[in-house]
């Protein structure tokens, strides 16, 4: 099985998918398939071989021009692409509204391959609101046929199929979660001090709701001084001073919003933390809360991100948007012993180890693939309009 992904970019601060599709591509290569991997970076173009997982890394053309540099014009990787397309058994594309999105799906309808597309949440109503006339321009100039022929979609979560569906889109489906590599995050430890931390951590941006979240813990910070909150992660558009200066106006003393944290420093965070909050507009997937939990963190997720299972499972909370929803898990989350947390984390973190290890989520992959290419059963898995 050869399988071509592509993706616009890999930068840590595009978010989630900068590490998902990379793991992925490694463990479907662990798998037996060789797998390329292609995107558009900044710098000298690099290539990196490991067996049979290649990863290739293009320039952007015109560079100094915002309207290519902003769409992630690159003539290298659409060459390349069209070389490899002829020789691949199925092209997935992952993300829209970048050229490299378009490139994936013109090479795959002229070589006639199966075209695999993962919006990785960009057609969640909240993506769609930002910039909302650009990508409706886009979509009919050029997106909208660069997806018209795919043979399946791929979602990471029952909430990003419905946004499928309610885009308008007909075609297959298939759900395959992101993984989580548990030993990656060892259990959280033990406070050094009888302050604890309630973390959020992820981009800061507009659609994670972050001014909803220090408007509810304006509401329990007085009553909770055995608490303190972090917002950590790269700020978009200078959200970050938004935010500063709501928790200024609001007058709360134990907030913290902070630069982002990478490797250790992210692994530190969360094994500093005992709770940790998402109250996002909307994920298709959330791979912090995943983290989280790996870490033995139980979680407050507003219903944005797909974490219905926090509630089924006994590891956090799950609650509608607004501020009064989400103070109201804050004032039951905060007034709780420290070993009750600590068994919601547990509970959490076996979750994580039993439904959303990378070998299935490839095992899965390889089956999409197969049915796909060699017209093998449909699996299970994948929903027809």
């Amino acid at each position: 099985m050869h399988a071509v992904h592509i993706i616009a970019g890999l930068r840590v601060r595009d978010g989630g998918p900068a590490y998902s599709v990379p793991r992925l591509c490694r463990e479907l290569a662990d798998a037996g398939a060789k797998i390329d991997l292609m995107t558009v970076a900044e710098g000298a173009a690099e290539e990196n071989s490991e067996g049979s997982y290649r990863e290739r890394r293009f320039t952007w053309d015109h560079a100094g021009i915002p309207i290519l540099r902003g769409v992630r014009a690159s003539s290298a990787l659409a060459q390349s692409l069209r070389r490899e397309t002829c020789a691949a058994d199925v092209i997935h594309n992952h993300g829209l509204w970048l050229l490299p999105n378009v490139y994936a799906g013109r090479e795959a309808a002229r070589a006639r391959k199966p075209l695999v597309v993962a919006p990785r949440g960009m057609l969640s109503p909240a993506a769609l609101s930002f910039s909302r006339f650009k990508k409706r321009s886009f979509w009919y100039l050029l997106q909208r046929s660069a997806v018209a022929s795919a043979a399946c979609f791929h979602a990471t979560s029952e909430q990003e199929y419905e946004e499928i569906r309610a885009f308008g889109l007909n075609h297959p489906v298939a759900i395959i979660p992101n993984g989580i590599d548990i030993e990656d995050f060892p259990p959280t430890t033990e406070p050094a001090s009888p302050r604890r931390t309630l973390l959020s951590l992820g981009r800061i941006h507009p659609k994670k709701g972050l001014d909803t979240l220090l408007r509810a813990w304006a509401k329990v910070e007085p009553g909770r001084p055995d608490w303190a909150l972090r917002i950590v992660g790269p700020s978009e558009g200078g959200h970050d001073r938004t935010l500063k200066a709501l928790a200024v106006h609001l007058g709360l003393s134990r907030v913290s919003i902070e630069g982002p944290a990478y490797g250790e420093d992210k692994t530190r965070a969360y094994g500093a933390a005992q709770l940790f909050v998402l109250p996002t507009l909307n994920e298709n997937f959330a791979l912090t809360v995943a983290e989280a939990l790996a870490a033995g963190v139980p979680v407050i997720a507003t219903k944005g991100a797909p974490w219905g299972g926090l509630v089924d499972e006994g590891c956090g909370w799950w609650v509608d948007h607004g501020v009064e929803p989400l103070a109201a898990a804050l004032s039951d989350s905060l007034a709780r012993p420290q070993e009750n947390l600590v068994a919601m984390g547990e509970k959490g973190r076996a979750w994580m180890a039993r439904d959303f290890s990378w070998d299935r989520v490839a095992r899965d992959s390889l089956d999409l693939y197969r049915g796909l290419s060699n017209g093998q059963a449909r699996p299970s898995f994948v929903r027809l309009a």
